[in-house]
Parts: C-alpha cells; structure tokens; sequence
C-alpha cells in the first residue's frame, strides 16, 4: 500500500465515494416505492410488507448511515476548499466519525 493510501484523508475521500455509490444504487429502490405508493394503497402495503424483514432493516440502517457518512465528509471537503482546514484533518475527521455514530445510533434507537 502506498503511502498516501495509508493517510486519514484518504480513507475518508474512499469512505465519501463509497457512500455516494450506495445511495447512487439506493435511489432508484426510493423511486420504486415511490411508484408503488403511485399505484395505491394495495401496492404500497405489499411493499412495506417487504421491508419489514430483517434483512432490509439492516440495509435501511446501512443506507442512513451511508448517508450521514456522505453528508459529513462532503461538509469536510468544504471546509478543506473554502477554509484553512488542512492542519486540522484529524479534528474534522473526528468531526465526522462522532456525527456518524451519533446518526446511526438515533435511527436505531427510534426505529426499536
């Protein structure tokens, strides 16, 4: 492993792009469900029926989880572009990891 790969900045850009390709593949189920709550509230029953299997609850987890990791490194990219935020990578990237957990604990904790 390269040197640069082993920095905390880079983990975080690689954890950033992940989680935009999880909500990218995410999407289009959102519109699915979308649809079927389009098509009345049969089809919409049935497919809230599915999601509650554990299987998909997990994945709705990981989904929010994706998207509080999305939301608070793409916050740290700003302030890394627009702010003198270079020197303080591991103060922003404890930023991120405490919003993180704190997202991922709240949604568990009210979906129980």
């Amino acid at each position: 492993m390269r040197a640069s790969h082993k920095q905390r900045g880079f983990i975080a850009a690689m954890i950033h792009r992940i989680a935009g390709i999880a909500l990218a593949v995410f999407l289009p189920l959102h519109f699915l469900a979308l649809a079927t709550a389009l098509n009345g509230a049969k089809g919409l029953e049935s497919f809230l029926q599915v999601t509650r299997q554990p299987l998909v609850q997990f994945a709705e987890f990981g989904i929010v989880v994706a998207l509080a990791a999305h939301l608070a490194l793409g916050l740290r990219v700003l302030a890394i572009e627009f702010f003198d935020f270079r020197e303080k990578t591991l103060v922003a990237l404890s930023a991120c990891a405490a919003a993180i957990c704190a997202v991922g604990l709240i949604f568990v904790l009210n979906s129980g």
